[in-house]
């Protein structure tokens, strides 16, 4: 993470007694369909070669960045666990197609750099390695597409009322693994990004590392909750200490709701954590395997 980046989410001065941290793709925006299968799919089978097997190269991607516990992960791990469920699925590998090698780029997504494209830009530039120079083409190809495609995609249902609840009494950041310059262009497009008092994307760090910057050591214990709609987000609350409120895959309008009637009262009567939120990640986690329907 570059240290201005850094600076900034440090800087961070709470107003209110609580905080609260919201993801934005599939969470307050039904985007990741459209994002994943008309944008990020498309630019994976065109951009490595996976022509002769789409269809698998669809199903896994989709299994992992919209139907496993791999919700949400960034778009570098993600491309890469795609390659590695190919690999391992009979079916395709019948084709004769080679899945691509790419341990540079595992290497880079290991390094501890934030796993954005300006950094991938940087590392391209030092050491002209051919996967990341593919893998840049890839993720900038999808960043114009989506910026193309994805427009008039609103709010889920229950999301405004849930913020015009929650802004009075609690700090509310966008905690996001999508690039900073599309969450702003989508907040401001709806209207919501007055509730934010910070916009984080992933040129700004992990998930785990806004929370940390942000909200660590500056509130008091069982204030600080996050809301999201993948594992991801709830393994950045769990390292910080936080709550997490999923909002269920599939049934978000739902999730929404219930935050809205009783979800956001029990957590500023701090009576959110224990049985209540053991039951909430109970019925977040059944919807979210780890082995894909193939096996």
């Amino acid at each position: 993470m570059s240290s201005s980046a850094q600076e900034k989410l440090l800087a961070f001065e709470p107003r209110h007694e609580f905080f609260v941290g919201i993801d934005s793709d599939g969470c307050v925006f039904d985007s990741m369909e459209i994002k994943h299968k008309e944008c990020f799919i498309p630019a994976i089978i065109r951009y490595w070669k996976l022509q002769a097997i789409s269809k698998y190269a669809r199903a896994a991607a989709e299994f992992v960045n919209l139907y496993s516990k791999w919700r949400g992960t960034n778009r570098f791990p993600a491309l890469t666990k795609t390659f590695e469920l190919l690999r391992d699925w009979p079916e395709p590998m019948r084709r004769g197609v080679k899945i691509p090698d790419v341990p540079s780029l595992e290497a880079w997504i290991k390094s501890g750099q934030p796993l954005g494209n300006p950094a991938l830009e940087a590392e391209v530039a030092k050491t002209q390695d051919p996967v990341l120079k593919l893998t840049l083409e890839w993720s900038k190809a999808v960043n114009r597409s989506i910026a193309e495609i994805v427009e008039g995609v609103p709010p889920f249902p229950f999301f405004r009322e849930c913020a015009e609840k929650i802004f009075p009494r609690a700090d509310i950041i966008c905690v996001s693994a999508t690039p900073g310059e599309a969450l702003t262009r989508e907040w401001q497009e709806h209207d919501i990004a007055r509730y934010a008092a910070l916009i984080a994307g992933q040129e700004m760090g992990s998930k785990k590392e806004h929370l940390r910057l942000t909200a660590g050591g500056k509130y008091e214990k069982d204030c600080v909750l996050m809301v999201g709609d993948a594992p991801g987000d709830m393994a950045a609350a769990r390292a910080n200490g936080a709550l997490f409120f999923p909002v269920n895959p599939g049934h978000e309008e739902a999730s929404w709701e219930r935050f809205y009637r009783e979800g956001i009262d029990r957590f500023f009567a701090k009576a959110f954590a224990g049985d209540y939120e053991a039951a909430l990640i109970a019925a977040f986690e059944a919807l979210l395997p780890e082995k894909p329907p193939w096996k």
